[in-house]
């Protein structure tokens, strides 16, 4: 893990841990509500803990998660918590590897139907709801002209955004703040 809190994923084996929707839904948790227990998480999946102690090794496993022992109470507890705040890999990361090749497209393609399934959530959502959220959510998308340096650079800045919005300490203002799903893609094209 860099010193920035990123964890490159390199291994196609950990890539194949959290590619998985429900170790993936697990992570997010993590993410967003801090360490917990494998009761906390089935409850809030609605999975069998037994099945959730089993995602949560295979992340331990992965070097996903990692025990939080200074959170138990006793010693039946056991808290997990995330080793870095934020997971990226590349494809290109794994060319030349048959096997890896696959199993990175596949992830790929579990990772876009993961995130249009969001948006599609979203978009079907009863209007009580999307009144609640009448000025935030947003779409955009633009074509612009570039270069692969310049489109490095540009998902540099904007994932800066991203990460600077999604690490950041939540302020003590007693605002209610619901968890909120923002991706952004951006791929040479033709109009």
């Amino acid at each position: 893990m860099s010193s920035d809190g990123v964890q490159d994923i390199k291994d196609s084996r950990v890539l194949t841990a959290m590619a998985h929707p429900l170790r993936r839904r697990l992570l997010t948790l993590l993410k967003l509500d801090g360490p917990a227990m494998a009761s906390v998480l089935a409850d809030r999946t609605g999975q069998a803990v037994g099945n959730i102690s089993h995602h949560l090794r295979v992340l331990a496993s992965a070097g996903l998660i990692e025990e939080a022992p200074e959170l138990a109470r006793d010693r039946r507890e056991r808290w997990w918590r995330r080793t870095a705040s934020t997971l990226r890999w590349s494809s290109r990361d794994f060319a030349g590897d048959e096997n890896a090749e696959t199993i990175a497209r596949a992830a790929e393609s579990i990772n876009l139907d993961h995130q249009l399934a969001q948006l599609r959530a979203w978009e079907q959502a009863p209007d009580e709801q999307k009144e609640r959220w009448h000025a935030g959510p947003f779409s955009v998308d633009s074509w612009m002209r570039l270069d692969d340096a310049e489109l490095a650079e540009f998902g540099a800045e904007l994932t800066g955004l991203i990460r600077r919005w999604a690490d950041r300490e939540l302020p003590d203002d007693g605002r209610d703040r619901s968890a909120v799903f923002v991706f952004a893609h951006g791929v040479p094209g033709q109009p």
